[in-house]
């Protein structure tokens, strides 16, 4: 069965996200001895209810493989736009391979596009990085983000 990609909804996503965002946290996740993974689900759950959270997902033969979160709202810079701004994207390793990733994006671009949104944002980790994908969708690499922890 092809995969198939749709916009979904925290409450039908949640349950079958949590053992793919422990696998996304052991891979990328930085000062993991100091932060442990410990999403806010209200809070999601309320930026969804605000319009302000789209989850657009993966699936094969109905099972999540993959999903891509994004922040969507007026930037307050530029009021006449709306942004957004990934907040997740992860895909399970046999899916990494091909085009499931790149047809996510596309697919969740779309949406966005029709919903009105003016920029979208990708952040990659500078130790997994996928900026060549990125660049061949038609993103610009645009900022760098440096982090310091700061609590001991």
């Amino acid at each position: 069965m092809p995969i198939t990609y749709q916009q979904e909804f925290l409450v039908t996503t949640e349950r079958e996200a949590r053992p793919l965002l422990e696998k996304h946290w052991e891979e990328i996740a930085i000062n993991k001895d100091h932060i442990k993974l410990n999403p806010d689900w209200e809070a999601y759950a309320d930026l969804e209810a605000s319009g302000n959270l789209k989850i657009f997902t993966a699936r094969n033969d109905g099972a999540l493989v993959g999903y891509f979160v994004v922040f969507v709202r007026k930037h307050i810079h530029y009021k006449d736009h709306l942004f957004a701004h990934n907040d997740i994207l992860f895909l399970s390793e046999p899916y990494r391979k091909g085009y499931t990733g790149i047809k996510l994006i596309k697919f969740a671009e779309e949406c966005l596009k029709a919903d009105g949104v003016s920029v979208l944002t990708i952040n990659t980790k500078t130790h997994r990085p996928f900026d060549g994908v990125l660049q061949r969708l038609g993103f610009n690499h645009v900022e760098n983000i440096y982090s310091k922890f700061l609590r001991s």
